[in-house]
C-alpha cells in the first residue's frame, strides 16, 4: 500500500523529511516505491513536487530541502503501484482549482468497482490518469463543488458533512485512508491498511498533536525536521506509520 504524511499548523512552518526513511518505515525497500509526491500550501495556490520514480533517484528532493519554505500544510504521497501505469498523470497528490483555491487530495488503499458503482457521478473533474485515488478525488470535487458556487468559503460544517458522506461510501470499496485540503481546511480519514503482521486493519492513520514546543529529539527518530515559531505554534502532524514511535 502507498504511504500518507501531513502536516498542519497554525502559523507557517519549516518541515523536510527523509521520503526514503518514511518508505522503509512502511515495510518497503527504499528503491521498490513507484513515484512520490510533496505538495505545500501557498496561499490560495499550492507548491507541487511529484515524480514517477523513486525518491532516493530524485534530485529534486536535495533542492526541496534547500529550500525550507514556509508553509500551513505539507501533504505528501509514497506511491506503490497497484493500478494504473507508472506515470506522473498517477502519482499524487492530486491538485485541482475550486472556489479560487488549489484543492489537494492524497488517497491509501484500494477502491475496487469504484468507477463502475459511482458511474456518472464527476463530469466537471476529469481524471487524468487511471487511478481509483484520482476518480474519488473527482467524485469528491463534485459534491463540494456546489458549496463552492456562491463565491465564499462555505460553512465548516457543511463541508464536512459532505466529507463524511463521501467517506463512508469510499469504505464500502476498501481501504479508504486519505488527506484532503480545500485551502482553508485539512481533512484526514483514517480507516484500514496492512499492518505489520500483515493484516488489513485499523488504524489506517495516526496522529500526533503538539501546541508550541514540538519534541524535536522524537520525531527526529523519524526522519523529520521543524523549524518555526515555538510560541503560540500549533502542530498535527498525520501518518500511515506512526511519526514518533516508528522505528527503523
Amino acid at each position: 500500500m502507498c504511504e500518507l504524511f501531513c502536516l498542519s499548523s497554525r502559523l507557517p512552518t519549516r518541515a523536510t523529511f527523509s521520503l526514503e526513511r518514511f518508505a522503509q518505515r512502511g515495510g518497503y525497500a527504499s528503491r521498490a516505491v513507484d513515484g512520490w509526491g510533496l505538495a505545500f500550501s501557498n496561499g490560495r495556490d499550492m507548491r507541487l513536487y511529484k515524480e514517477p520514480e523513486p525518491a532516493a533517484d530524485s534530485p529534486w528532493i536535495a533542492f526541496i530541502e534547500q529550500r525550507r519554505l514556509p508553509t500551513r500544510l505539507l501533504v505528501s504521497h509514497i506511491r506503490h503501484a497497484t493500478r494504473g501505469d507508472i506515470s506522473l498523470a498517477n502519482t499524487q497528490p492530486f491538485v485541482r482549482e475550486l472556489g479560487g483555491r488549489a484543492h489537494v487530495f492524497a488517497h491509501n488503499g484500494r477502491l475496487d468497482q469504484i468507477e463502475c458503482r459511482h458511474a456518472g457521478e464527476w463530469e466537471r473533474f476529469r481524471p487524468l490518469g487511471e487511478t481509483d485515488s484520482e476518480i474519488a478525488f473527482c467524485i469528491l470535487l463534485e459534491r463540494v463543488s456546489r458549496s463552492w458556487r456562491a463565491g465564499a468559503i462555505p460553512p465548516i460544517e457543511e463541508r464536512a458533512a459532505i466529507v463524511a458522506r463521501f467517506a463512508a461510501e469510499m469504505r464500502a470499496l476498501g481501504p479508504a485512508n486519505f488527506l484532503y485540503g480545500d485551502g482553508d481546511v485539512l481533512f484526514a480519514h483514517g480507516h484500514r491498511r496492512m499492518q505489520a503482521d500483515g493484516q488489513i486493519a485499523p488504524p489506517g492513520l495516526w496522529r500526533l498533536h503538539r501546541r508550541c514546543e514540538v519534541d524535536a529529539d522524537a520525531i527526529s527518530k523519524s526522519g523529520l525536521s521543524i523549524e518555526g515559531p515555538a510560541e503560540d505554534q500549533e502542530l498535527m502532524l498525520v501518518a500511515s506509520v506512526p511519526p514518533v514511535l516508528a522505528r527503523r
